[in-house]
């Protein structure tokens, strides 16, 4: 096949590009040439900001596009609306984050999306994500009805994830000693590597497959406990658990999901089903998962071979970890 991928070269762009290639495909990528401007040499690469470059996409014909970077909905619907004549298929990568409420568990692809507040600016920022991804589907689907793969992952995982929200875990238990764990071992979580979406999305659209689906894993209920002790077999550092509990940790501030990654506090009902959202859709379509141990090992090479001073977007410092587990074991509140 002759694919377009629009991005390519950070994280789930570069691993879908890998795939395309170990699959036999010709692929062409189109994006600003800022990040890792060197990679993938032997690919067609085509430099320009979409936003006010998309001429130098006429003319051309692919079998499929795949947009890994579609954040603003005029973007998109632009994107889509040339490539309409000049691609069968559409595949626009979305998000959980859509979902307007995640209260409960099991959310499948026909929950409400999040709405965007009338005369409001349509500009990415932190509050806006999910509201702004909706719109950007929507879109998608207005320039090329019946013509899009919506694919909405849950949380990303493995190399090169510059978020560093799930790699901070496996870093820090191949550190060793006491690892600060947040709340209840069986709390639930999900997440989805992204050499499997890669694989599973360009399966996808080899198939011509069409239509909206949730793509986090894996295809069994994993907890924190599960995969903060799978974490410790794969390193064999050694290191051991310190749970301590929700309310400790808000009393004394602690930050969810940043500060500490895949944390959600019980307590809190308005996410009470982000990381039990319901996936038969996407398993029925042949969405497959490597073995957590592999996810878990390769994302601890990858951290490690980073500099030594660098500076971590998710995760505990040493420092307040410290802090917070020498105030759980004073019994200072």
């Amino acid at each position: 096949m002759k694919l377009l991928i629009l991005g390519g070269t950070r994280f789930l762009g570069r691993a879908l590009v890998e795939s395309a290639q170990a699959r036999g495909h010709q692929i062409t990528l189109f994006n600003r040439g800022q990040s890792n401007p060197g990679l993938f040499p032997e690919v067609e690469q085509l430099t320009g900001d979409r936003t006010v470059d998309l001429h130098f996409l006429e003319g051309r014909q692919w079998d499929g596009v795949i947009d890994t970077c579609g954040y603003e909905p005029a973007v998109v619907s632009r994107s889509a609306s040339l490539l309409s004549g000049a691609v069968p298929l559409y595949a626009f990568i979305s998000s959980i984050s859509v979902y307007a409420n995640v209260s409960q568990p099991g959310t499948d692809e026909h929950g409400p999306v999040e709405t965007f507040p009338q005369g409001a600016e349509e500009t990415l920022n932190e509050g806006n994500y999910g509201a702004l991804k909706a719109l950007c589907e929507q879109a998608a689907e207005r320039a090329m009805p019946g013509r899009v793969l919506n694919i909405r992952p849950g949380l990303i995982v493995g190399e090169y994830d510059r978020s560093d929200r799930f790699t901070y875990w496996p870093w820090r238990i191949n550190q060793g000693g006491e690892v600060l764990a947040p709340g209840r071992p069986p709390q639930p979580t999900q997440i989805i590597d992204v050499h499997d979406l890669a694989d599973w999305t360009l399966r996808m659209v080899e198939n011509s497959q069409t239509g909206i689906y949730n793509a986090t894993g894996p295809h069994y209920a994993l907890t924190m406990g599960d995969l903060l002790e799978t974490c410790i077999q794969v390193s064999g550092s050694g290191a051991r658990l310190t749970w301590l509990s929700e309310e400790f940790l808000l009393a004394n501030g602690a930050q969810p999901w940043i500060e500490i990654p895949l944390w959600l506090p019980e307590s809190d009902a308005s996410t009470a089903g982000m990381n039990q959202i319901d996936i038969r859709k996407a398993l029925n379509a042949g969405l497959t998962f490597r073995p957590l141990e592999e996810t878990i090992r390769s994302t601890i090479a990858w951290a490690n071979s980073r500099p030594a001073d660098h500076e971590w977007r998710a995760g505990l410092s040493r420092a307040r970890e410290t802090e917070l587990l020498n105030k759980a074991r004073a019994g200072v509140s």
